[in-house]
């Protein structure tokens, strides 16, 4: 009875403040498990799931990575926008298309009608002096140039988002981007009259009122089935790897809704500065467009990443924690990889992939990318393509005759070792002592073959996760 009393003696000021304390904690420590614990939490259910995807996702739009490349897409756009205008109009032109592409264009831009004739009229003086003497050639050639390049661009910062070093072969570029360039102005024209066809011709000849609804329905959901459609074929065929279209679909959809919502934003913005119009006059335009691209970008970016994310979120680790490991670390990752992989092939067993070597003794992905790459570069492994273009890993030289000794040479010989002149004359008395200390230590495991290094079962590996995840 006395602590009840005591407790009731407390003053209401200090009642509210513990528990206010006891919310502030509470919240302190579910913050920072949903920002850095959940990462070390190896459990693999929906919720863990649906926690990691949105962490990334976060992090995704606020790495100053993607922001740094979204601002180069954004420059490699601004030079490629009339060149991209001309092949649109001169398709469009070919199909008797262009008063379609050009009310659409105005219908996009509402506030700039000025500004968009103004660049519709740089596009025919581009179009009609490619069309003349030696521009033809030329002109043709500088066109789709730019084009290609900012593609090559967009290419090179989804591999980048995919760990992936090997872009696609030159001329494998320039047909697949030629391919692109050609099918989406006639993409762009089919559509506008799949839309004027559902609403004159279908309407008019069935003569069933109640469908009307239903088909403006449909048109109203044209452009974002169209946007989703267009992110999910680029987060599937652009990185040079495999990719599951389940999940490039998942994020294509949200990166649809992000930007039909950015477009709603940017209509009424480009409404709102007209006033600026009497100031600036058609420079007022200009900022709004590049924030616009930006954020286009850094939209398309962001669902790339989140594409990698749903395939490989058990095994992604964000890129704070993959900068912050030690050189040590590393090479102990490679050489578990390459036992991993020696020990497959005395098997006889098909290869394992990147994907599954992550998946199954639950390494880093991006850890095991970059361990690949190195024992690529230092002559141990080397990549077999498997059936349906899947990439394996495979040794590069007899695995009997890989000693632990050998192996740590080769990484260390790895890269120039003559960099600054003269450097080994002038710490000769330094460098000798310390070599010699390290010889010494590859000698002690120079018998020691890597194949024959004891490794865990996937199994083992799966059950140790679960018993941590429990204790989490």
């Amino acid at each position: 009875m006395a602590s009840k009393h005591q407790y009731n003696d407390i003053p209401d000021k200090e009642k509210k403040s513990s528990l206010l304390t006891r919310i502030y904690e509470k919240c302190k420590k579910g913050y920072e498990y949903f920002w850095t614990g959940v990462w070390r939490d190896p459990r693999k259910n929906i919720g863990t799931r649906i926690l990691k995807t949105v962490n990334l996702s976060v992090r995704s739009f606020m790495d100053r990575g993607l922001q740094d490349k979204s601002m180069s897409l954004t420059y490699s756009t601004v030079l490629a926008i009339v060149p991209a205008l001309a092949l649109i109009f001169a398709i469009s032109r070919g199909f008797g298309f262009q008063n379609m592409v050009q009310s659409q264009l105005y219908i996009y831009f509402p506030a700039q009608q000025k500004a968009i004739s103004t660049a519709i009229s740089f596009v025919d003086s581009y179009l009609k002096q490619s069309s003349q003497g030696v521009f033809v050639g030329i002109g043709i050639v500088m066109l789709l140039w730019t084009l290609v390049s900012l593609l090559s661009n967009i290419e090179a910062a989804f591999n980048s988002i995919w760990g992936i070093r090997k872009d696609r072969s030159l001329p494998q570029k320039v047909t697949d981007y030629i391919a692109i360039c050609l099918m989406v102005p006639v993409l762009m024209i089919c559509s506008s009259g799949a839309s004027i066809f559902m609403s004159t011709i279908v309407q008019d000849n069935l003569k069933l009122p109640f469908l009307t609804p239903v088909i403006n329905s449909l048109l109203e959901l044209a452009p974002l089935v169209l946007a989703w459609l267009a992110f999910s074929l680029s987060y599937c065929l652009i990185p040079n790897t495999k990719v599951s279209f389940k999940y490039s679909a998942i994020a294509g959809a949200v990166s649809a809704v992000s930007f039909q919502i950015l477009q709603l934003l940017f209509v009424n913005g480009q409404i709102y500065v007209t006033k600026y119009n009497a100031i600036y006059g058609s420079f007022a335009f200009l900022p709004l467009m590049l924030i616009w691209l930006q954020l286009s970008w850094l939209i398309l970016l962001s669902g790339c990443v989140l594409t990698y994310s749903l395939q490989n979120v058990f095994s992604y680790n964000y890129l704070g924690d993959v900068g912050d490991v030690s050189h040590n670390y590393r090479r102990e990752i490679a050489l578990v990889i390459t036992a991993l992989v020696f020990r497959r092939f005395r098997e006889g067993k098909k290869p394992y992939t990147r994907f599954e070597l992550s998946r199954y003794y639950d390494l880093p992905i991006r850890l095991v990318n970059d361990a690949a790459d190195k024992l690529k570069s230092a002559g141990i492994l080397l990549s077999v393509i498997e059936d349906k273009d899947v990439v394996g890993l495979a040794p590069a030289m007899d695995t009997d005759n890989l000693s632990v000794s050998d192996f740590m040479r080769r990484l260390d010989r790895m890269g120039s070792s003559d960099f600054i002149p003269g450097f080994s004359k002038m710490y000769a008395p330094l460098l000798g002592i310390f070599r010699k200390t390290v010889s010494e230590a590859y000698s002690g495991v120079s018998g020691l073959c890597v194949c024959e290094l004891p490794l865990p079962d996937p199994v083992m590996i799966e059950s140790t996760s679960s018993a941590e995840g429990a204790q989490t």
